[in-house]
């Protein structure tokens, strides 16, 4: 069983910059490609990036410029910075892990935007 663990989120204001961590369980982290989401309230959970197990990163349009992802394999975690941040990225945010067709996801960082 992996277990995803978030951290980083919080309160920042508008313009502001913020680092959210996904540490995962196990050995498999290096050969798993990995996702951000997020959600806010009355909204589908949405993809903001996705990295996969080569490298190679995608981004949502609404935050291309703004956020990276990274991996650290030695670490098993993924990155996102998130910077120029907006009222509008306040959500939950989910780390999500996926090998061999099957998901698992962490619990969440609440991500606040708000001067």
């Amino acid at each position: 069983q992996v277990q995803l663990v978030e951290s980083g989120g919080g309160l920042v204001q508008p313009g502001g910059s913020l680092r959210l961590s996904c540490a995962a369980s196990g050995s498999i982290f290096r050969l798993a490609s990995m996702g951000w989401y997020r959600q806010a309230p009355g909204n589908e959970r949405e993809l903001v990036a996705h990295i996969s197990r080569d490298g190679a990163t995608t981004y949502a349009d609404s935050v291309k410029g703004r956020f990276t992802i990274s991996r650290d394999n030695a670490k098993n975690t993924v990155y996102l910075q998130m910077n120029s941040l907006k009222p509008e990225d306040t959500a939950v945010y989910y780390c999500k892990l996926t090998i061999v067709l099957r998901d698992y996801w962490g619990q969440g960082t609440q991500v606040t935007v708000s001067s």
